[in-house]
């Protein structure tokens, strides 16, 4: 019995040490398959017209009355508001701004100058619609309002235009630009498994990046991949993108 007890010690070790050195082969061979795979971008872009517009419209007084030249103000305010019904927009979107007065007498950046008008009033009327080609059609037509001697300028004129158009839903469109950014990443993934032989597993890990909105005509720069950030808004079209990132194993 004690050479039996002698006989069984070994046998049991040995057959745990095939076991187990079965069961680390599996573990290393499942080890390196999952650590092979392939890490791509997919993206989708999309063109969209901007469903938003705001126009600001500055009216600008110059007086040496600041009685006379608030009322005269007043007056080109209501021939502004007056065109702009008359047209078509609606007075819920029309919204006027604070009164800016500047008195040169009191500004210190002439010095010796001769000042030809002490005062110069400001007053800012604000369009904000969802009509957008009517507005911008409108916004064609303002010789008239110089016609009746009321003085207009743009106070964003370093776009070249007091018109801002902006593209809202864009909750609207997420869902099936991401769907076809992700099939842009697999098939992308798929050409690369083709290429290299293998075949392609399954999706590893996904990330989103940003949604940029920018200019249809304008370059993307410093946005990154995906984007992040809202770009111009002085043109009617829009392009919307995304990227994706996605880790598939390769078989």
């Amino acid at each position: 019995m004690k050479s039996d007890s002698n006989l069984i010690m070994p046998l049991a070790i040995f057959f745990a040490s095939i076991i187990a050195a079965y069961i680390l082969g599996n573990a290393i061979m499942r080890f390196k398959n999952e650590d092979r795979y392939i890490a791509v971008k997919g993206f989708s872009e999309k063109e969209v017209k901007a469903d938003l517009v705001i126009w600001t419209i500055k009216i600008k007084m110059a007086d040496n009355d600041l009685v006379q030249g608030n009322a005269d103000l007043a007056q080109a305010k209501a021939k502004v508001i007056n065109f702009l019904t008359n047209k078509g927009i609606k007075t819920n979107e029309i919204t006027s701004k604070d009164i800016m007065v500047i008195d040169n007498e009191a500004n210190e950046n002439f010095g010796n100058h001769v000042i030809r008008v002490r005062y110069i009033i400001e007053e800012t009327v604000e369009v904000r619609s969802n009509n957008v080609d009517l507005v911008q059609g409108i916004s064609r037509m303002t010789s008239e309002l110089l016609n009746a001697c009321v003085a207009l300028s743009t106070k964003n004129d370093w776009q070249g235009s007091g018109l801002r158009y902006i593209f809202t839903k864009l909750s609207d469109i997420k869902p099936t630009m991401i769907v076809e950014a992700i099939n842009n990443a697999e098939k992308a993934a798929t050409e690369f498994a083709k290429e290299s032989n293998t075949s392609l597993g399954k999706l590893r890990r996904a990330s989103q990046g940003l949604f940029s909105i920018q200019d249809r005509d304008e370059s993307l720069a410093g946005g990154g991949e995906g984007g992040g950030y809202d770009s111009g808004t002085s043109q009617l079209f829009k392009k919307v993108r995304v990227v994706i990132s996605a880790d598939y194993s390769l078989d």
